[in-house]
């Protein structure tokens, strides 16, 4: 049975200062490889040029690599679709990857497997654990979902 008529709406993402300190942190706790499927995500500003730095989790469905946004389309959503690469770093070893944004339809399974290994994040989501990937579905506008790709070589 499902849950989402009984729980709470989800919650609206809005950084503040505790979310950038929590950001340094689990940074720093992910290129140590401590944080299971977590990585440091490397982006370049769209409109600075500068390096910027957060904190992801990596879902690995059906064969393949995705990185999602939970809190929407934030800062590194808008750089990630702008330059359509990322670098991944996790303990010191990093990749780049082309993305690949996906339709809401073959972004809820991604979703659904997201959230079984996000507990931080699941506030976020109106859909729960326990829902079928139709409500997961429903609500993939709202946090993007990317394929990583290999980059092509040239």
């Amino acid at each position: 049975m499902s849950n989402s008529a009984e729980s709470s709406p989800a919650r609206q993402y809005t950084p503040g200062r505790l979310h950038r300190i929590e950001n340094t942190v689990m940074t720093a706790l992910t290129r140590a490889g401590v944080v299971p499927h977590s990585y440091v995500l490397t982006t370049r500003g769209r409109r600075t040029g500068l390096l910027r730095h957060n904190p992801v989790l990596i879902v690995e469905h059906d064969d393949r690599r995705w990185l999602v946004a939970p809190y929407g389309a934030v800062g590194w959503v808008h750089n990630a679709r702008a330059a359509g690469r990322v670098r991944l770093v996790r303990r010191r070893t990093g990749s780049d990857y082309l993305l690949r944004e996906v339709s809401d339809v073959e972004a809820g399974p991604v979703l659904q497997r997201y959230i079984q290994i996000a507990s931080a994040t699941r506030k976020y989501f109106a859909a729960t654990r326990d829902d079928p990937v139709e409500h997961f579905v429903a609500e993939a506008e709202r946090h993007p979902v990317f394929e990583l790709l290999d980059p092509a070589t040239d």
